[in-house]
């Protein structure tokens, strides 16, 4: 059952000075299923945070719709609404700036108890204790500030925070890419646990597949805006199909000095213009299969011409399709 479902979810922002407006977030159709861990991946600026501000509501969608559990987020109000709102939480990407460095923790993770009046006194303090245990920290760690936390512990507190209502599904938003490498694998392994102990679904968004490949069953890329590929993610790293996914995967690292990239899968170019992006598919001035439909029609998300998984590509590399 699909616990999240996107349909043509759009988002646009005014340019200052300018009639054109900026399109973050273009026609995002897609659905997590309850239990799961999708991943989002692209390239910095790709719209992904944005997306992720669309889902849980810190941003409206210009257009399309968000629905959770079947109810449709911008129709709720009141009770129901503030009962969506602790079902669907956010773990922001960087831990220092996400965290008031005026409050104390026992404040910053008890926030969300506070807003929806869910517990005071003793309670608190024991719910909040509870919550920082499960991440990893010591309660005695409640009366200190934010400044006094590595990165890392940092990013475990916005954790909690997110977890102390016990949500259905956290959103997170490039949690590890502000993290040293070795710290990235511990709150990594973190997530991992705390999605099969409270049975949580996930959306995790980074621009590293690497990162994506430990966490997500399944894996969506995103380009400018607009989903591409959505996949497995065995399938996806086996067989991509479009070629900013076959680019992605070849920028990853891989301790074998006998490998060897072919200059057509590496990504060339940068990316366009939001403001203004080219016509037809947005990826075709630095795809080096493009073809002349490439640059005049938008390809749609979808499996068909054979193609094993959806993608939105008039060049599909699968073999099969070609």
């Amino acid at each position: 059952m699909a616990l999240l479902e996107l349909e043509g979810v759009g988002k646009e922002f005014p340019i200052r000075g300018r009639r054109e407006k900026l399109r973050a977030v273009d026609d995002v159709t897609l659905s997590v299923i309850e239990g799961e861990t999708l991943g989002l991946v692209g390239e910095s600026g790709c719209g992904k945070s944005t997306l992720a501000r669309c889902i849980v509501g810190l941003q409206p969608p210009t257009e399309g719709l968000v629905r959770f559990d079947g109810a449709d987020l911008s129709g709720l109000r009141g009770s129901a609404r503030k009962s969506a709102r602790r079902d669907l939480t956010m773990v922001f990407q960087d831990p220092y700036s996400s965290l008031n460095p005026r409050r104390r923790v026992i404040d910053v993770v008890a926030a969300p108890l506070d807003i929806q009046g869910l517990a005071r006194g003793a309670e608190r303090r024991r719910q909040v204790d509870e919550m920082l245990e499960l991440v990893g920290l010591e309660p005695a760690h409640a009366s200190r500030y934010p400044h006094e936390f590595s990165g890392g512990q940092r990013q475990r507190i916005g954790i909690a925070r997110a977890l102390i209502t016990k949500p259905r599904l956290l959103v997170c938003d490039e949690p590890v890419s502000a993290l040293d490498v070795s710290i990235q694998a511990q709150i990594l392994n973190l997530l991992v646990g705390l999605r099969e102990e409270l049975g949580l679904t996930l959306v995790f968004i980074a621009h590293d597949l690497g990162v994506i490949r430990h966490i997500s069953q399944r894996i969506a890329v995103m380009y400018m805006g607009r989903i591409v590929e959505i996949a497995e993610t065995d399938q996806l790293f086996a067989q991509p199909i479009h070629p900013y996914t076959e680019g992605l995967l070849a920028a990853v690292p891989v301790p074998d000095p006998t490998r060897h990239v072919d200059d057509d899968q590496l990504l060339s170019g940068d990316v366009p213009l939001a403001s203004a992006p080219p016509g037809g598919c947005a990826f075709h001035p630095r795809c080096s299969y493009a073809i002349e439909r490439c640059s005049n029609e938008q390809p749609v998300l979808d499996d068909s011409d054979g193609k094993q998984h959806p993608a939105a590509c008039f060049c599909p590399l699968s073999s099969s399709a070609q």
